[in-house]
């Protein structure tokens, strides 16, 4: 997966986070009151960091360079690090490390799943908390049985269609129509693929590095697979 084609407008089209960057903000401040250092693994373009870093030290990191090159002009004052989050290496540990916005449901493999939470683990410190976000397979399900939709952002256009696909996969098909001149338009066109896992799955293997995991629907529904997104949260056990 890749948001090379989109980087552009990843800030238009995702719109203000700030009721999310606060949200994470009080799960930390519940489950970890005592942290002071935060990292977001698959942070963008820093579009929540800025509201942690009122209250943490934080760092970012990112594969793409042009979401991170966006990062880095928005926030100065951060941190960032160009690095794979299955593979990812820093010379330090975190009290929390957080990550947003179904990020790990763009990898597709649920062995990728498995080398994110391995190396999570090692980076935080003792009783470390881990706190991230999925898009479940239902509304993955109802998103592709439904319609397109269109947004204008000033003049210009965007329309998404998620479509299912085969072996579990969606492909969220995005389209960028930006205003050149009077009705002139240049399309920008890009695939991003997510795939859901059950939420049994995720427990499962979170418990493999994880005490304490819990589960839960952020609306305050049961948690499960048909929640429209679920939040998980792990505390680190080193052996």
């Amino acid at each position: 997966m890749s948001y090379d084609k989109f980087y552009r407008f990843y800030d238009m089209v995702m719109g203000d986070r700030s009721d999310a960057a606060r949200y994470i903000v009080n799960l930390i401040a519940r489950h970890k009151p005592e942290a002071k250092t935060v990292l977001e693994i698959a942070c963008g373009t820093g579009s929540i960091l800025g509201i942690l870093s009122a209250s943490y030290e934080v760092t970012g990191l990112d594969r793409s360079r042009p979401m991170l090159t966006i990062a880095r002009k928005k926030l100065p004052h951060v941190r960032f690090v160009r690095q794979d989050m299955t593979s990812f290496h820093i010379a330090r540990r975190f009290d929390a490390i957080v990550c947003v916005f179904d990020s790990i449901n763009h990898l597709l493999r649920f062995s990728d799943w498995r080398k994110v939470f391995r190396r999570v683990a090692v980076h935080l410190k003792d009783d470390g908390v881990f706190i991230f976000d999925i898009n479940t397979l239902g509304k993955l399900r109802r998103l592709a049985s439904g319609p397109a939709w269109e947004r204008w952002f000033d003049r210009d256009l965007a329309i998404i269609k998620v479509t299912g696909g085969r072996r579990g996969i969606f492909k969220w098909d995005v389209k960028i129509f930006e205003h050149q001149n009077r009705d002139s338009y240049k399309l920008f066109h890009d695939k991003i693929s997510e795939i859901a896992f059950p939420k049994q799955q995720i427990v499962g293997c979170l418990q493999s590095h994880f005490k304490e995991v819990k589960a839960f629907d952020p609306f305050g529904a049961k948690a499960s697979d048909r929640s429209e997104r679920l939040y998980f949260v792990g505390r680190v056990r080193h052996a």
